[in-house]
């Protein structure tokens, strides 16, 4: 480990002074000791070491103290365990050594930040209940998620010095945890750079084709949100209000998400432009009037959208934002997004849950904040909680739209959009949960899976004969139903896989098969599954004969399989049985043999940026990068994800589906049938259109050899005269199997 030089003792304390110069909440005597303490302690505990891009280790633990009180806004306490945070796990110093030092709460944080620190390492019970411990901690003190948000986010800044299997695996980390943990703790800056810097490393080609597309447009947008913004900064002065008008333009993950999920171009996004109004409140009258106020005089000069009104002041996000958003038609034809925001809502805003307790005025009022920590407390302390699933459902929970709701008293109640009427049921009690039996909407009957609408009343009907059954895992969507119902599945469950386990056994036995990894992939395809727990509980429940069983095993897949893996410049290799990867080699497929799947949930195809699951033994499955199982994959079971590649090949087909709007006129199916079949040489499995109104809509599902050959022909069906869209779809697992 070789020396520090001068100009590395240099860049650390220039650091570390343009920390204390942004501390501005940490500027007594006694504050500046503390940090100074601190930092003195992290300097000489990490002594020379160097991080993966070869600076002063130090400069990391720095940079989390910065981020914490400059961009989060977090007090002494949270730079000094910033300082600390990779002290005890890094050192030879304990956690009793910085108790000793700094204190109890301090050593708490730093405690939970060291546990926190290995939970996606591996994908085991240890490391998602250190998970469960963490948000517990969280719920009594959030610093150690706000601290670890940080060092998350410094970690992305420099993560280009990491190879570039670390940098998939921390960049789906991101993606799949930290980023919804930031929207939730209402950090919009951090969530917004989180996943552009995620996009960054997952999607580079797009990233980069997004990137320069904004800059290229950047003098045209500044000079039309100028024009834009002229008039209302006219008419806002004469009504006497001080304030700031900027643009600011889409993230770049917001764009490319919009154009991934509509199947658009950048030039088709229509909110590109959007601009915020930061006022200063006017004395004696209520901020909530002063943005009505504001958006009457933009709403003046501009035609809104009625459907794009987003009123958060009257009820905030369970995040405490604050603020009204309208989209309104510009000059030249343009929408504009137009947000409205106090000071105090815009650094709410910015900087989440720490400028939310800064603004609060009654400490004894619950916000929606605070109740959504009561129930992740909740959550936590269910005993009969599955750690695995928590954790899933922690997570879909977390980066959710909300709804308003009233009870049937007129109280409001705020659920996640999607929610039903058997979530409301659980999230007033999980008593009238187990025992409703249907719901009142708007003092209208209805079945506990209606989908709730913002501003519904509801009322439950409930039965004390009434009992759960299995079917209600399929209605409810928020976490707090599912993890009360799996509590009352999950006995039943182990019953029916024991069951299970047994009579695969007993037919295997039967049939003189063994049990071996080409039994269980037949087994894992036909019943869906990817595990053998999943698996046992479906042969429990529907009890397969022999005969089943037999004709399960023999029956030939119509899917198409790849066994054998190459390196770029060698021969072809096959993984061994113990799963052992070159992570810093890209792995290419090829398609010489059959073994391997193709994963069901996307249906890839050679051309597509794909990554390699090692299920079992030697089986791998191919899903595409942007699957959101293959992202929670990366995240969560990193040691069995390999980068690969498509070898090229024309030997396969693989099925892909396409939907075409257009015109209907005498002679359009012709044209289709004639670009595909004659010009394109691809075969038509089938076509299913209908006509309505002079319109028709429909898809083709073909046999094509990559996503090269797919796009060839998506661009050259978008030239023929009275098509209006063509695009690519996924195509269904049971569609696949026909």
């Amino acid at each position: 480990m070789s020396e520090f030089t001068e100009e590395d003792k240099q860049l650390i304390e220039e650091r570390y002074r343009e920390l204390l110069s942004v501390s501005k909440l940490s500027q007594r005597p006694e504050q500046l000791e503390m940090i100074e303490r601190a930092f003195h302690l992290a300097k000489n505990a990490h002594g020379n070491m160097r991080r993966k891009s070869g600076e002063p280790y130090i400069l990391h633990p720095i940079e989390v103290a910065r981020i914490c009180t400059h961009e989060i806004g977090l007090g002494t306490k949270a730079i000094v365990a910033s300082l600390l945070h990779d002290v005890v796990e890094d050192t030879d110093y304990t956690i009793e050594d910085i108790e000793h030092q700094f204190g109890t709460i301090i050593s708490n944080i730093v405690d939970g930040l060291t546990k926190i620190s290995g939970v996606f390492e591996n994908r085991s019970d240890m490391q998602v209940e250190n998970f469960r411990k963490i948000l517990m901690t969280m719920t009594d003190d959030l610093r150690v998620i706000l601290i670890k948000l940080a060092d998350r986010l410094h970690n992305m800044r420099t993560l280009e010095s990491m190879p570039a299997n670390k940098q998939l695996k921390i960049s789906s980390e991101t993606l799949f945890i930290y980023s919804p943990l930031a929207h939730r703790l209402g950090l919009y800056a951090i969530k917004s750079e989180l996943e552009d810097l995620s996009l960054k490393y997952q999607h580079p080609v797009e990233y980069q084709m997004i990137t320069e597309k904004i800059t290229e447009s950047e003098k045209k947008r500044i000079t039309y949100i100028n024009r834009f913004a002229l008039p209302i900064t006219q008419r806002l002065t004469q009504l006497g209000y001080e304030f700031e008008i900027s643009g600011r333009p889409k993230s770049v993950y917001s764009i490319w998400n919009k154009m991934k999920n509509k199947n658009i171009s950048y030039e088709e996004i229509y909110d590109l432009f959007a601009i915020r109004i930061v006022f200063t409140p006017k004395p004696g009258i209520p901020e909530k009037s002063q943005c009505w106020d504001i958006y009457s005089t933009v709403t003046d000069l501009y035609i809104p959208r009625s459907d794009r009104i987003r009123d958060w002041i009257s009820k905030p996000k369970a995040n405490g934002y604050e603020a009204l958003h309208a989209t309104v038609m510009g000059p030249n034809g343009k929408w504009v997004e137009v947000q409205v925001r106090s000071e105090r809502m815009n650094e709410i805003a910015e900087k989440g849950y720490a400028a939310h307790w800064k603004y609060k005025n009654n400490q004894n009022a619950e916000t929606e904040l605070d109740l959504w920590i009561k129930q992740v407390r909740q959550m936590l302390e269910d005993p009969k909680a599955d750690a695995y699933e928590f954790l899933d459902d922690f997570k879909v929970n977390l980066f959710t739209r909300e709804i308003m709701v009233f009870s049937p008293k007129g109280e409001i109640v705020t659920m996640p959009a999607d929610s039903t009427a058997l979530d409301f049921a659980f999230f007033i009690h999980s008593e009238i949960g187990f025992h409703a039996i249907g719901a009142k909407v708007n003092n209208r009957l209805v079945p506990l899976s209606y989908t709730l609408k913002g501003g519904d009343q509801v009322e439950i009907l409930t039965s004390d004969k009434q009992e759960p059954n299995s079917e209600w895992m399929q209605i409810v969507t928020t976490a707090k139903a599912k993890t009360k119902l799996k509590g009352i599945f999950k006995e039943q469950r182990k019953v029916v896989s024991k069951e299970g386990k047994e009579h695969l056994d007993e037919l295997l036995i039967k049939l003189d098969l063994k049990p071996n990894s080409y039994t269980f992939r037949k087994l894992y395809s036909h019943y869906l599954t990817r595990n053998k727990a999943e698996l046992y509980y479906q042969i429990g429940l529907y009890k397969p004969t022999a005969k089943d069983l037999k004709k399960i095993i023999d029956k030939r897949s119509k899917r198409k399989w790849i066994k054998f893996w190459s390196l770029a410049s060698g021969p072809v290799i096959q993984p061994s049985g113990n799963g052992t990867f070159d992570k810093n080699k890209t792995l290419q497929l090829d398609d010489t043999t059959e073994n391997f799947l193709i994963a069901t949930c996307c249906h890839p195809l050679p051309g597509d940026y794909v990554i390699g699951h090692r299920e079992s033994d030697d089986d791998i499955t191919i899903h595409k990068a942007t699957c959101s199982e293959a992202i929670r994959l990366n995240s969560s079971e990193s040691q069995n994800v390999v980068k690969v590649e498509w070898r090229s090949q024309r030997v396969l087909a693989f099925l892909g589906r396409i939907s075409i709007k257009g015109i209907d006129q005498v002679g359009m199916l012709s044209k289709l049938t004639k670009v595909i079949s004659d010009e394109l040489s691809v075969n038509i499995r089938s076509i299913n259109f209908e006509s309505r109104d002079g319109m028709f809509s429909g898809t083709l599902d073909i046999y094509i050899h990559d996503s090269n050959d797919l796009n060839n022909l998506l661009l050259n069906l978008g030239k023929i005269k009275g098509i209006n869209s063509v695009v690519r779809v996924e195509i269904s697992d049971e569609a696949a199997k026909e």
